[in-house]
């Protein structure tokens, strides 16, 4: 039963993990604006406003190991619809985000580049507000109001769920960045909070973000040995160390349980050979009518597989009835297997081989005539 409910907890753990990391996206880099030194006071991320949109541009141009760029301007705003308002996330992105964050659409479609070039009031919306603003209408096709302005919402962000810090990454909104930056942020804004990148090839991430780095430190004219006014981060990193975190965990809870086998196999030794001892004279009489030693060994071997198969799979059955409480208590999804059903049950039969065989030989090298003396 332990053996079960820890591999199907690391299963999940790491399940957990990989969903995590492949929300992140397609091989994605993070440019953020970094901070800057002000008379040795440091201003912090997004201190500067030296990523401008043309830094975009230059690397959409140049480097050779991205596949795509989107700009990014954020920040939360009141998003008004005639049944209501709800506060939420404004993202201006432009139309390669959702696949450079393998992000689909539940319904509608994304904006497209001429909605950038000519700053449209577009918006595409994530299940958090759809549910909040319309709950059960269809939203497609009706206004919202950000700010002065009103907005047409032309599609519906697929759910996406929390991100790996917990926060919920559907209470979101969508739309041009070029209309962000006039419309809501402000025309005097003329900076990007982010670039998010996604390279080509997975295994050539660290000579991405060189490249992605190389070609910022050359347009912001950084002297060599001086820090860069931006920041360049790969977020799996990050998942990678939760991944690791998790298949650690799997690796503890797995020799508890080999412990726990190890435990159940010395008490089941015990209990065999209490028997031996109390059913001395039986032993002595079915030696003395001819029984074998052989014989003797595969009777108590034979009882002992027979205590370690019956409880392992009632073990089995206590699992499977168990296991959608426990992950609705952990808040996963623990995915049974018959494999490893009868792995555990395999693992319990070999317990009682393993540890009724100590027993069995003692009783089957006792000398008859001794045996049927004791009463």
């Amino acid at each position: 039963m332990t053996l079960i409910w820890v591999v199907a907890i690391g299963r999940a753990g790491t399940q957990s993990a990989l969903a995590a990391l492949d929300s992140l996206g397609d091989n994605m880099i993070w440019v953020e604006a970094g901070a800057r030194s002000i008379n040795g006071v440091r201003t912090g991320t997004r201190g500067t406003t030296t990523l401008v949109p043309s830094d975009a541009d230059a690397i959409r141009a140049d480097a050779t190991l991205v596949a795509r760029v989107s700009e990014n301007v954020d920040g939360r705003i009141q998003i008004v619809a005639p049944a209501g308002n709800w506060n939420t996330m404004f993202r201006g992105v432009s139309p390669e985000y959702p696949m450079i964050r393998r992000w689909e659409l539940a319904h509608g479609a994304f904006f497209s580049d001429d909605d950038v070039l000519y700053a449209h009031t577009v918006v595409v919306i994530g299940d958090t507000v759809r549910r909040q603003l319309f709950g059960v209408e269809d939203p497609l096709g009706q206004q919202v109001r950000i700010g002065t302005s009103v907005y047409d919402v032309i599609g519906v962000l697929a759910v996406k769920g929390p991100s790996a810090t917990g926060n919920d990454q559907d209470d979101t909104i969508m739309l041009p960045w070029t209309t962000a930056m006039r419309r809501i942020v402000g025309r005097s804004q003329t900076w990007l909070d982010d670039v998010f990148v996604s390279a080509i090839v997975g295994d050539q991430m660290p000579a991405a973000i060189a490249q992605v780095a190389s070609i910022l430190r050359d347009r912001h004219h950084i002297a060599a040995g001086t820090d860069d006014d931006f920041s360049v981060r790969h977020p799996e990193e990050l998942l990678q160390a939760r991944l690791k975190s998790a298949r650690t965990l799997s690796l503890l809870f797995s020799a508890v349980a080999a412990l726990s086998l190890l435990l159940g196999g010395v008490g089941i030794m015990n209990v065999m050979l209490a028997s031996v001892t109390q059913r001395t004279h039986e032993i002595g009489t079915r030696m003395a009518i001819g029984a074998s030693p052989a014989a003797i060994r595969l009777q108590f071997l034979g009882e002992a597989l027979l205590l370690t198969t019956a409880s392992g799979a009632l073990g089995v059955g206590i699992a499977i009835a168990t296991s959608a409480p426990i992950g609705r208590a952990l808040g996963w999804n623990l995915a049974m297997s018959t494999r490893v059903d009868l792995l555990a049950l395999g693992f319990a039969m070999a317990v009682g081989v393993v540890f009724g065989m100590y027993p069995a030989v003692r009783a089957s090298r006792m000398d008859p005539i001794t045996a049927l003396r004791v009463e």
